[in-house]
């Protein structure tokens, strides 16, 4: 049943509240509307007694071209919430409640003041010790889920979510748009659906990050975390900095050291991982599918010109053919053609 409730009607949203004895009765939050998402609603709700920041999920994405997610994702994030504590303590929100009804979870929002990652990339603030911890958090991720896979499965087995929300939108869609690398294009969600080796955040970017105190990185969206293949998270990520190098002529080479530092601290991490074989070659590939896809795909980089689109499809076409093996190379490459 599709929620009645839409959170970001204040009025609406304390009377449910109330209703549910999840505030007091005298309690009157502020609600806030944060700005920035495209598949969910998401709100501030801030009193004397609370500071929470509640989600619920888009079932139409708010995005130029037509893109669908079940709703009932909010609950994969929750689950993914519990169990953050245990993959990457802390590094994420605080679980508060979730609704199965109206499909919306709460957890605690991060405190003030506070600056979102990838603004600070943008605005030119690249930082070693940043960069080190991004890393730190997804190899804890994928090495303390590798080891207890079986306990994850019954809640993270399904990729239904990811599905829907990445393999189509980024690599299916991507590919009916440009025929030369539909094949690459197709390889790659073979990939990504057929591996379970790891949990898989699915959206480990930027733009996911919130940087307290100079040096916390709190990591949130985890509504399509489910086991997979760790190489998609890296090459998510990896897409996202080099695209950044792309468009940022200023910061390239602080950038492209970014790159490389962030590879070597989770290389060094992960190493003795059972699920080390083929994952750096593999992600390679998927960097270079991510690249494709953010600018040709239903979710493109709204910071990147019609121009800097053109030419990162290039770019990264041109990978397909002379595809590296290795980030390092990887990289080296992209530099010496994006100047």
């Amino acid at each position: 049943m599709a929620p009645w409730l839409d959170i970001e009607r204040p009025d609406d949203l304390v009377a449910w509240l109330r209703a549910r004895r999840l505030i007091e009765p005298d309690e009157n939050p502020i609600v806030s509307v944060l700005a920035g998402g495209v598949s969910s609603r998401t709100v501030r709700v801030s009193s004397d007694r609370r500071d929470w920041v509640l989600k619920q999920p888009l079932a139409k994405l708010r995005v130029p071209t037509d893109w669908f997610g079940d709703p009932s994702r909010a609950h994969r994030e929750a689950n993914a919430l519990r169990w953050m504590p245990v993959l990457a303590p802390g590094a994420t929100p605080i679980l508060v409640f979730e609704d199965r009804a109206e499909h919306i979870v709460s957890m605690t929002a991060v405190p003030e003041p506070h600056e979102n990652w990838k603004d600070m990339l943008l605005g030119g603030n690249v930082q070693h010790a940043h960069v080190e911890r991004f890393a730190e958090i997804l190899a804890s991720i994928h090495l303390r889920s590798g080891e207890r896979l079986d306990e994850l499965e019954p809640e993270f087995g399904d990729k239904r979510h990811f599905r829907s929300l990445r393999l189509e939108p980024y690599y299916q869609y991507t590919a009916r748009q440009l025929p030369a690398a539909a094949a690459f294009l197709d390889q790659l969600c073979l990939e990504a659906d057929s591996i379970m080796e790891t949990l898989v955040h699915g959206d480990f970017s930027p733009k996911n990050v919130l940087v307290r105190a100079d040096r916390q990185l709190i990591l949130v969206d985890h509504e399509v975390s489910h086991l997979g293949d760790p190489a998609f998270d890296l090459g998510f990520s990896f897409a996202h900095l080099l695209a950044k190098a792309h468009h940022l002529p200023q910061s390239r080479e602080r950038l492209f050291e970014a790159v490389r530092l962030y590879w070597s601290v989770y290389d060094r991490r992960s190493r003795l991982a059972s699920w080390r074989a083929g994952l750096e070659e593999r992600a390679v590939r998927q960097t270079v599918g991510c690249l494709i896809a953010r600018a040709a795909g239903r979710s493109q980089l709204e910071y990147l010109s019609a121009d800097e689109k053109v030419r990162q499809r290039e770019l990264a076409l041109d990978l397909i053919y002379e595809q590296p093996t290795t980030i390092p190379a990887l990289v080296d490459a992209w530099e010496a053609t994006a100047a």
